[in-house]
């Protein structure tokens, strides 16, 4: 399988669902995300919408095994393509709550990060850990986590590549709530119950209000996308990767 759909009255579920991969993205779940955003945001009905993953992973970004053998060319595709269904999260007029159930790592961070509310289950644990793979995150993660969390904890995360916990992500803004992982689904649907209450044209309007108060992303995230793809012309990168898919430390050069 790769994306499950449920809805519960004017909430739509959709759900990652690769759990051999944790959930990893493949090129046709992105653009099966995509679609189905806009889809929702089409319906009248649909007022909230709610992304998930199946198993122990919410997303654990992209396939390394993929990313390894792509040149700069075809890494700059690969970001655009992440980018394309980051963007199309933070544009959609319709509310995206992100429930994080377990692992989100790089590019399942990022698109937590694009989402509108994240709440996480206490087993969730989420990192950028792109530069222990000689890159920088690359589907708008430098961004959109400093504008979450502050510069301090984002470089902290980004730059330590380390995994924080939901408590941890909780305290700093990452997260709005916490919740016990069988209770986790029922939240995020109350979140959008409550929010189908509402205004959907306002719903919509104060969404984008939001969204202009934090400023303008678009050349930051222009800036982030070459830097990843310009990576995958670096040894470092190279090594990186093949470390990760052989289960060993990297060898950095003048390390």
């Amino acid at each position: 399988m790769g994306i499950a759909f449920e809805r519960r009255a004017a909430v739509q579920f959709v759900m990652l669902d690769r759990q051999e991969a944790l959930n990893a993205l493949s090129p046709q779940m992105i653009e099966e995300l995509v679609v189905a955003l806009d889809v929702a945001a089409n319906d009248p009905q649909v007022r909230a919408i709610v992304i998930t993953g199946a198993g122990r992973a919410f997303c654990a970004g992209a396939d390394i095994a993929v990313m390894a053998d792509l040149d700069v060319a075809g890494a700059r595709a690969f970001a655009e393509a992440g980018h394309g269904l980051c963007n199309a999260i933070a544009a959609c007029p319709v509310p995206v709550i992100a429930a994080i159930n377990g692992f989100a790592l790089g590019g399942g961070c990022e698109v937590s990060l694009a989402c509108d509310i994240r709440i996480a289950s206490d087993a969730a644990r989420i990192a950028l850990p792109e530069v222990s793979l000689g890159i920088a995150p690359g589907w708008g993660g430098t961004q959109r986590l400093a504008r979450v969390v502050g510069e301090g904890f984002a470089k902290e995360m980004i730059l330590t590549a380390r995994m924080v916990t939901a408590d941890e992500a909780l305290a700093n803004g990452l997260v709005t709530a916490v919740h016990a992982p069988d209770d986790l689904l029922d939240a995020a649907a109350a979140i959008g119950d409550e929010i189908a209450t509402r205004s959907p044209s306002a719903v919509a309007r104060a969404k984008a209000l939001v969204n202009m108060a934090l400023g303008d992303p678009a050349p930051g995230l222009s800036h982030e996308l070459e830097e990843f793809a310009r990576a995958f012309g670096d040894p470092e990168r190279r090594e990186g990767m093949q470390a990760f898919l052989q289960k060993r430390a990297p060898v950095w050069p003048g390390g």
